[in-house]
């Protein structure tokens, strides 16, 4: 499907209406796109990254394996390269409106180090030039590289500076097709749910550093003179037993056995060697017990933050008009599909179960018939590198030798 807006009113058939199809005429879409005929003209590959052969190339596919052959994607090739391709839509803003983002990606090539990121951009962009040095107003999906980066990003532009969630998202991390989605609503609440299950939600005021703090500590406080923070004092009633200083550190290890060949004459008197006394307990010391005085460990008060400007549209973002993907990954093989922007969650979650949903469990059976093929191919393989050549073979070659 192409890129559309919802019409401001839909005419409901007569009384029974299936629920579906109330969801999509109450919801605004922005923007839609599931690769269907004439997606090239939708879309614009960039040329980022040609100049020094780095570039690379965007597959109309299916993929290896899938739920269904004709239901296509467009897929990362070839390996070390620089992919940027985006499309534009009709602008908007999610003003007193929710926002949902929501994509497919299935990386085929078992990604080891790449994004598989969407980016929505805002203002005018030169989409032939489009690149990682272009500002962005959202970046959402997963990222992994090595055992360290495995995670989703959900990175906001406030104020001309990006600005990265303080949360880990686990992202997946397999070869099959999963759905990301962000719902940002107009309480500055948000949701990341991977398909079609919510794995984070949380404020936009805390998961991010946006704004600066509400409160800080108050910087001309200081400790009070009389401010007793030791939670534990000596004891003073308690007392040193006698005769404690005379117990020695060490003592003759009474298991220790003189040896047979031991000379006295020549080897002097033999005494047994010295261990750690057992009753020593080191230096004596107090003991210590609970200070009736203490007061906790001192804190600064808290005071408001001259800084700090409240913003309730931390959630608003303008003249969004672009989705892309700008990504660089060591393999390439990661297949995107079925991208929505709309304000209604309820949309994106029938979406999801409509295309990744119906088709995930097809999927899943190809792939595993793939990997059992190539399990045996390889059984095969390793059985005829282990047999020996047959002796007309062996003759022929030594009378070839000779």
């Amino acid at each position: 499907m192409a890129s559309s807006q919802a019409s401001p009113g839909c005419s409901l058939a007569p009384l029974l209406v299936v629920l579906s199809v109330f969801v999509a005429c109450s919801a605004e879409v922005f923007f839609e796109e599931r690769f269907d005929d004439g997606w090239e003209s939708r879309w614009v590959i960039s040329d980022w990254k040609k100049d020094v052969g780095a570039a690379g190339e965007w597959i109309h596919t299916a993929g290896r394996w899938n739920g269904d052959p004709n239901d296509k994607g467009i897929q990362t090739y070839p390996d070390s390269k620089f992919f940027a391709i985006s499309a534009r839509f009709p602008e908007f803003s999610n003003k007193d409106n929710t926002l949902v983002i929501q994509f497919s990606v299935k990386h085929e090539q078992d990604l080891d180090c790449g994004g598989g990121y969407i980016k929505l951009l805002s203002g005018d962009v030169d989409q032939s030039k489009f690149g990682g040095d272009v500002p962005y107003s959202i970046m959402f999906g997963p990222d992994i590289c090595g055992y360290n980066t495995k995670k989703v990003h959900v990175i906001l532009n406030y104020k001309d500076k990006n600005h990265a969630i303080e949360k880990d998202i686990k992202c997946e991390t397999d070869q099959l097709t999963h759905v990301y989605t962000l719902i940002i609503k107009p309480d500055n609440t948000y949701s990341v749910l991977i398909d079609n299950e919510e794995k984070q939600s949380g404020s936009l005021y805390k998961d991010w550093k946006m704004l600066p703090p509400k409160k800080i500590k108050d910087p001309n406080a200081k400790k009070p003179d009389d401010w007793d923070d030791n939670e534990y004092i000596d004891d003073l009633e308690d007392k040193k037993p006698e005769g404690y200083d005379d117990i020695p550190t060490e003592v003759p290890d009474s298991s220790a056995e003189k040896p047979e060949d031991w000379d006295d004459e020549e080897d002097g008197e033999w005494k047994a060697p010295l261990i750690p006394n057992p009753e020593y307990q080191g230096p004596w010391k107090p003991k210590k017990i609970k200070n009736p005085d203490y007061k906790g460990k001192w804190k600064a008060p808290m005071i408001d933050n001259p800084e700090f400007k409240d913003d309730p549209e931390l959630y608003v973002f303008n003249g969004m008009k672009y989705a892309g993907f700008e990504l660089w990954q060591v393999k390439a093989g990661s297949l995107f599909d079925n991208i929505l922007v709309c304000d209604d969650p309820e949309y994106a979650k029938n979406m999801a179960a409509e295309t990744w949903g119906k088709m995930k469990e097809a999927e899943k059976n190809a792939f595993d018939e793939m990997q059992k093929k190539r399990a045996e191919e390889k059984v095969d393989e390793d059985d005829t590198e282990d047999e020996p050549e047959d002796d007309e073979s062996s003759e022929e070659d030594a009378h070839d030798e000779l």
